[in-house]
């Protein structure tokens, strides 16, 4: 029992260290200048656009769920005319950033795995250092790239829209007028909580562009593997952005307050 516990302990040590080891690899070619921009750009597209509306109805759900848990609440001791800064503040902060990262991670992140994993099962990504092209440059990097260019943009969408729907509720079902919403929420927002949000996306971005290229790349098993590492990466991304959540919070109300 104890040697095969020292053996899945070596096991993940030793994919750490491959992850570690590609992350370096990707980051080496993106600062040599080495980045192929028409394909960047092509990834943004796919990765972003095609995932924008699902990200506007997630976040528009999600403000107007906020928004009528909170007048519910508020309304019990007398103060629904806090409903906006409610809202508000928790989709810049937490909700907007987070909720954002799991849809991305369910939907472009696993696209990007699953791309990876059927080039390599597939040996296309052998073919590639055969004919004397780097893969990392030619098909890791514009992914990468795109996830972190993307993301942050994604937030901010997700961030308005979700104010949107807290708004609609403010003005429907607590019966707030809408000049005094609009004014509870620009009073309430200020710059630490805009560039905390947006802090934690660029961070969640890049680890789960980190997360879903390497299992894309070292994707084995034929076709079940696919889906197993597919699975593996949203997975992890899940993980790694809930925890890196925590720490990012703790750092910036230490910070920032």
């Amino acid at each position: 029992m104890n040697v095969v516990i020292v053996k899945n302990l070596m096991a993940r040590l030793n994919a750490m260290g491959e992850a570690v080891l590609f992350l370096g690899d990707v980051l080496k070619v993106i600062f040599s200048g080495r980045v192929r921009f028409s394909q960047v750009l092509m990834q943004m597209y796919y990765q972003g656009v095609q995932s924008v509306v699902i990200v506007i109805l997630a976040s528009m759900a999600s403000g107007v769920v906020l928004g009528l848990q909170g007048s519910a609440t508020l309304q019990r001791f007398g103060a629904r005319e806090f409903i906006a800064p409610l809202v508000a503040l928790s989709l810049l902060r937490e909700l907007g950033p987070v909720f954002t990262a799991f849809i991305y991670s369910g939907k472009s992140g696993a696209g990007i795995t699953a791309e990876l994993g059927t080039m390599n099962t597939h040996e296309q990504i052998q073919a590639t250092r055969a004919l004397g092209v780097d893969p990392i440059e030619f098909l890791v990097v514009p992914r990468f790239l795109a996830c972190v260019l993307v993301l942050p943009v994604l937030v901010i969408i997700a961030e308005l829209v979700g104010m949107l729907g807290g708004y609609i509720v403010g003005i429907t079902q607590a019966q707030l007028p809408s000049a005094i919403y609009i004014r509870q929420t620009m009073q309430s927002i200020h710059y630490v909580d805009f560039f905390s949000g947006l802090i934690k996306s660029v961070f969640f971005s890049v680890i789960v562009a980190w997360i879903c290229c390497y299992q894309g790349f070292f994707t084995s098993g034929g076709a079940l593997g696919v889906g197993r590492f597919t699975t593996r990466a949203v997975a992890y991304s899940y993980i790694a952005v809930l925890l890196s959540n925590v720490v990012l919070t703790m750092f910036i109300l230490t910070v920032w307050g």
